[in-house]
């Protein structure tokens, strides 16, 4: 068996999808357990990498139940040593894990600060012997055409026009985990606004702790009640959202992530961390990166000057240029 530590979030989880499946490829008859939020077992379970999820969140020790010596352990939750030790409790075989001097049994790569998160993961990997690739981030989401799951290993449905929903819809997300990655919401609904008098469908989505923010961008904008999604849609129905939206609108967030893990258009707002950490990876040409060129504090409560310097008018420059040949009022 081989338990893999990474308790974060929806962003973090789909970064290490590329490190995920090049263990499945490394231990193909081992049963793969990720320790993650319970949360994010559906979408696990559409990598194609994880058997089983492991409920866990943070830094929290690990619940488990099994007997006996685990294969391999594997830490891709940071550079320990708190992530370090909550694996160097339990008995294995072979651990894996950046190089850390607290902690014995982790004697794998340095870490470095400003590596990609995506090729973090799977230089840590390769380094033992587990081939990884960085690009292979497309989830393998259910056909909604064909009422069926793609197979394991085919391809994922990637962006466009959702059944039903002629050129797909906007999604516009202005949430983020702190007040620094989050774009003013009178800046987003500018935006929102724009692109439903062009004619487009605009759908806010957000946790349930975003609703209020969903609900003013919405206000602000002039859109429905119907148009916010926030609070009432499950993560795999975000992820089918996402899947057949046309574009999305979003700041440096798990949703980011997860347009490109459907191959959708997106316009992404980074203020203090730079693209060249979280950014995509895959299908460039898909995804326009707004970043004014210098670093600040992530954990910040209020918006990044960074973020600040990004206009409605260069995000709907962004949004005009992936939406090449459609009706955008403002193009």
């Amino acid at each position: 068996m081989v338990l893999v530590l990474r308790a974060l979030g929806l962003g973090d989880f789909l970064t290490g999808v590329p490190a995920l499946r090049g263990l499945r490829r490394r231990f193909p008859g081992h049963e793969i357990v990720l320790a993650a939020p319970g949360e994010l077992a559906p979408l696990a379970g559409l990598t194609g990498a994880v058997d089983r999820v492991l409920p866990t969140h943070a830094l929290r020790p690990l619940r488990w139940a099994g007997t006996g010596r685990l294969d391999v352990l594997v830490n891709l939750h940071g550079r320990g040593p708190q992530s370090h030790r909550l694996l160097a409790v339990l008995p294995a075989r072979y651990r894996i894990g950046f190089r850390c001097p607290d902690v014995p049994g982790f004697d794998g790569p340095a870490w470095r600060p400003d590596e990609h998160e995506v090729r973090r993961w799977c230089r840590l990997l390769t380094s033992v012997g587990v081939p990884c690739d960085p690009t292979d981030l497309l989830l393998h989401l259910p056909d909604p055409l064909a009422g069926r799951p793609a197979a394991a290993g085919g391809p994922a449905v990637s962006g466009g026009s959702a059944a039903g929903v002629p050129g797909g819809v906007v999604v516009v997300h202005p949430g983020a985990a702190y007040g620094a990655r989050r774009w003013p919401v009178e800046r987003f609904a500018a935006v929102a606004r724009e692109l439903a008098r062009s004619g487009r469908r605009v759908v806010v989505t957000g946790g349930m702790a975003e609703l209020p923010l969903a609900r003013r961008l919405a206000a602000l904008a002039g859109l429905p009640p119907a148009a916010v999604a926030a609070g009432r849609t499950t993560l795999p129905g975000l992820a089918r959202l996402v899947a057949g939206a046309g574009l999305v609108v979003c700041g440096d967030t798990g949703i980011a992530h997860l347009a490109t893990a459907t191959g959708t258009r997106s316009v992404l707002l980074f203020g203090p961390v730079p693209p060249a950490e979280w950014g995509p990876l895959r299908d460039l040409d898909r995804h326009a990166v707004l970043w004014a060129g210098r670093r600040g504090n992530p954990h910040g409560t209020e918006p990044d000057p960074g973020l600040l310097a990004l206009t409605v008018a260069d995000v709907l420059a962004a949004v005009c240029g992936l939406l090449a040949g459609t009706s955008v009022a403002a193009c």
